[in-house]
């Protein structure tokens, strides 16, 4: 089996992966995130990735960043430190470290047995005891004790401590108290250190200039803010992981950005629903009123919405459904990461529905994608899944900082007005008057002549109740022209390509990063890859077109069953075999080392 060479140098700067191992519920997150911006304001790329259990607290959870002077914004399988804070993963934690790594632990009991590993070097720091003698309280030196290991991680690897302190006055800008206590938590770890270890390792950071023009922000916060922007009013949803905090940012944004210019009054509505088929049955009843609506939820939400959904389908009303995807089926792993819902969405309902979906990237993305598919929603007057996960959606990614553009105007498609109204004859909701299939709509209360029955049943172009079957197929065959309209209107794919290359891969989502750096290393192998990366479906002919271009073509996704590969077979219908697919579905984000063994084991049979 021939593999990727992954040994790395043992010295390096700006080049290497911290992976905090805690308990769930006991502040380590408030210390990872400290952690997180001080290295991004030292100008260093960074991503953070958050493995965290599906209860409150009291069970085991991991962070890692990943600092990479490169800009790679994947998570990666090669940890050079663990910082073990978890007695009971002691065991796991100590896999995990790649040989000539670190384990950090809390020495307060010694566990030298547990941590025998002659190719790593283990440093064991007495935390707790360090926290016994300095705190009062168990709360509080359960808390600082994780704060203590910043301190000693800014020593080891020459982390600026002027920026922590700044980033600390900053977080307790209302409680200096605060501030003072984990202050005197960090100097406790990093004079230890400084006293009792060899400090700096081998693996440091160093300044860069490569944050400049950039933020720190999670998939989902950026899709609230993007939801605002786009002119949404509101929001109608029940709380399911990871998709929640959508509404949470979008709430927050409307509080600080849609207030009368009194402050007295919400210019929005968010309402939280008995269920998911209610919510998305809001989000219609607003849509239909002419409002921008949407809902966020995962797949056992879109399962619980279908009856709606083939309801909007067919009676043509815009709405725009957030899919935070997670591992499943059922309720599988609520916070987990996984591209498990290709197919659910792409023919939501019963009978012949299609629906369009778009797949961002990053949190970038999230934020642009947020106002296209409202935009597409209004102008193709149905709706539209914005399909992100998990990993986008709740991790903490480094992306440029949005740029707005004042002279956006929503897109509203074929709205028509009251003048309009006036002049016309006769109005009838479902007659294709351009041949493109989108027909023309009116909102309640506009005009008289604009009034019209909203049928889920059958009904014919005129909008009048029909079981005709002839009169049936009429609308259904307008309804895939539309969906061929579609196909020109949504985001076009992005395509690297270079005839001299035989090889290609397709990807889309949260395996673009990994996809990218995979390639980059497979060109130091040898290989030379074209990509292809997908933005939406329905798919553009430039796809059909990559593909037929290249002997092989690997379509790379997170999940069990090859949805994406399905999915493109069946739109352009293409020839399966010409597809082979590079799998990932263990719920952790995808690594570009998983992508390059495939691929490399994939070729090494031909």
């Amino acid at each position: 089996m021939k593999t990727q060479n992954t040994k790395r140098k043992s010295s390096r700067v700006n080049d290497f992966v911290i992976k905090m191992a805690t308990v769930n519920g006991t502040g380590s997150a408030s210390a990872n995130g400290l952690l997180l911006k001080a290295l991004f304001r030292m100008g260093i790329p960074v991503v953070g990735k958050n493995y965290f259990p599906s209860n409150i607290q009291g069970l085991p959870t991991w962070y890692e960043i990943r600092v990479t002077g490169d800009g790679y914004d994947s998570a990666s399988d090669e940890v050079d430190i663990i910082v073990a804070m978890n007695a009971q993963t002691y065991q796991k934690d100590l896999t995990n470290v790649q040989s000539g790594g670190w384990l950090i632990y809390d020495s307060t009991w010694p566990r030298s047995k547990l941590l025998d590993r002659s190719d790593i070097t283990v440093i064991g720091i007495p935390f707790s005891k360090l926290c016994i003698e300095n705190f009062d309280g168990i709360r509080s030196r359960i808390l600082m004790k994780n704060i203590a290991y910043v301190g000693a991680l800014a020593a080891l690897l020459s982390i600026d401590l002027d920026i922590i302190k700044s980033l600390l006055d900053e977080t307790f800008a209302k409680k200096k108290h605060l501030a003072a206590s984990n202050l005197q938590a960090i100097m406790l770890g990093y004079n230890f250190v400084r006293e009792n270890v060899t400090y700096p390792l081998p693996i440091t950071v160093k300044k860069l200039s490569k944050t400049e023009n950039h933020i720190i922000i999670d998939g989902n916060t950026a899709a609230g803010l993007g939801c605002v922007y786009a002119g949404a009013t509101v929001g109608a949803w029940y709380p399911l992981t990871p998709s929640t905090s959508v509404m949470d940012a979008f709430q927050s944004f409307c509080t600080q950005f849609r207030k009368t210019e009194d402050d007295e009054k919400n210019n929005f509505c968010i309402v939280q629903a008995e269920d998911e088929l209610a919510a998305i049955g809001m989000v219609l009843g607003a849509t239909w009123n002419g409002a921008r609506a949407f809902t966020p939820t995962s797949g056992p939400g879109i399962s619980l919405m279908s009856e709606f959904i083939g309801f909007a389908y067919y009676s043509e009303l815009p709405a725009v459904l957030f899919n935070i995807q997670r591992t499943g089926p059922s309720t599988g792993m609520p916070t987990r990461t996984q591209q498990c819902d290709l197919l659910l969405c792409a023919f939501a309902s019963h009978g012949d529905t299609k629906h369009p979906m778009l797949f961002p990237a990053n949190p970038e993305e999230c934020f642009y994608m947020t106002l296209a598919a409202f935009d597409l929603s209004d102008e193709l007057q149905t709706p539209v899944f914005f399909m992100s996960d998990l990993d986008i959606g709740m991790n903490d990614w480094m992306c440029r900082d949005f740029q707005w553009d004042n002279s956006y105007k929503p897109k509203r498609g074929k709205v028509l007005s009251a003048d309009q109204l006036e002049k016309m004859e006769k109005f009838y909701r479902y007659l294709d008057s351009d041949g493109d299939g989108i027909t023309y709509r009116t909102l309640p209360g506009v005009h008289p002549k604009g009034s019209f029955f909203t049928r889920g049943s059958g009904h014919n172009k005129y909008g009048g109740y029909t079981e005709d079957g002839d009169e049936y197929q009429e609308v259904m065959d307008r309804l895939k022209i539309k969906w061929n309209t579609a196909r020109k209107m949504v985001p076009k794919p992005v395509i690297k390509y270079s005839k001299t290359n035989e090889i290609g891969i397709i990807a889309f989502g949260s395996s673009d990063g990994a996809t990218k750096e995979a390639i980059a290393n497979l060109k130091k192998e040898g290989l030379k890859i074209n990509y292809c990366r997908i933005k939406s479906f329905p798919f553009s002919e430039s796809i059909k077109n990559f593909i037929s271009k290249h002997k092989r073509v690997y379509v790379v996704e997170q999940n069990r069953d090859a949805q994406m590969r399905s999915l493109l077979s069946l739109d352009l219908e293409i020839d399966p075999c010409k597809l082979h697919s590079i799998l990932h579905y263990n719920g952790n984000p995808i690594f570009a080392s998983v992508i390059s063994n495939e691929l490399l084991n994939c070729e090494a049979r031909i």
